[in-house]
């Protein structure tokens, strides 16, 4: 990826903060989408928003960020991009982030790969063409993840997939978030619609958590301690950030696979990125500059956020097989 930030918007915060509240996310109105609801193995639910443009071999799945949805302004983006190459477009929300908190005491994690393989499984029930899987942040992490688990048994589901400023060092990025300006706008923002959350969960689940520890938590790093590990199978926040991080484990992947991070991400430092050598001939590797995370403006003022779904999905369609 050749990408080069606009002279106008330096650094990358400003490249992170800019394109979410500013940027033009495509070139018409946002995209209308259909939502279905699907019922999960263990009787809960999540939503599905759809964007289906004209009939179409190919579909693209995007699994969002933490706190995300398909009206962030990256789903937007790739929504655009979808409608310009005819591709049918899918966003599964991760459990609670449609809107609409569903009914388990289960939440999402950024390894959740057993709820992004149950996704795509069914996706591919429903879908005989191509199917593109690209995963944003927490997203991308557990997609990876996901194609780590499967091995040679991915190219059954899915054609390619790619991540996008996803945190495959959880640690390292758990850390990064924690301190001095990401804490103080990064971790507050995220911390904001995460408390409130669980705390409604706690009233569907009564001994769930301590709300106590949980009002008290002040980054991520003691939010998963109270929440996130116990809830989801595992001992603490650092088994947690251990056991779910996709860098690991790259070199098991046994699809074509694209992992982009910008260098000036705030929160996934640049010195715990991977090198060729780390991931095996599978895995291609986009690290820019610059970028911000999940920014890539570009574009005279107010930019827009295109350049990264037009590169990034047209080297997911590059790998779809010819007949």
């Amino acid at each position: 990826m050749n990408y080069v930030a606009p002279a106008w918007l330096p650094g990358g915060n400003l490249q992170t903060i800019w394109p979410a509240l500013y940027a033009r996310r495509g070139v018409g109105p946002p995209p209308q989408y259909r939502r279905e609801r699907w019922t999960t193995p263990d009787d809960d639910f999540i939503d599905v928003d759809w964007l289906q443009t004209r009939p179409s071999d190919t579909l693209l799945v995007m699994f969002h960020g933490l706190e995300g949805s398909s009206a962030s302004h990256y789903a937007e983006a790739f929504a655009d991009f979808a409608q310009t190459r005819g591709f049918a477009f899918a966003v599964p929300h991760f459990r609670g982030c449609s809107g609409e908190l569903n009914h388990g005491p289960r939440a999402y994690h950024s390894g959740d790969f057993e709820e992004v393989g149950w996704m795509l499984a069914r996706f591919r029930q429903q879908h005989q063409g191509a199917i593109l899987a690209v995963g944003i942040s927490l997203g991308g992490n557990a997609l990876l993840r996901w194609a780590e688990e499967m091995g040679e048994q991915a190219a059954r589901v899915v054609d390619a997939v790619a991540s996008v400023s996803s945190p495959l060092d959880l640690t390292a990025s758990g850390r990064a978030i924690g301190r001095g300006f990401n804490r103080l706008v990064y971790t507050r923002r995220f911390l904001n619609t995460m408390k409130p959350k669980a705390l409604r969960k706690l009233v569907q689940h009564p001994g769930l958590f301590n709300a106590e520890a949980l009002r008290a938590a002040r980054d991520l790093y003691a939010f998963d301690n109270v929440f996130t590990a116990p809830l989801h199978g595992f001992k603490s926040t650092e088994d947690y950030w251990s056991r779910a991080s996709a860098k690991p484990h790259l070199r098991q992947i046994r699809i074509p696979a694209l992992v982009v991070n910008a260098r000036n991400d705030p929160f996934v430092p640049a010195w715990c990125l991977p090198h060729q050598r780390d991931v095996g001939n599978w895995v291609t590797l986009w690290q820019p500059v610059h970028g911000g995370h999940v920014g890539f403006p570009a574009g005279p003022i107010p930019g827009h956020v295109s350049a990264m779904p037009m590169a990034v999905g047209g080297w997911l369609a590059s790998q779809i097989p010819t007949p």
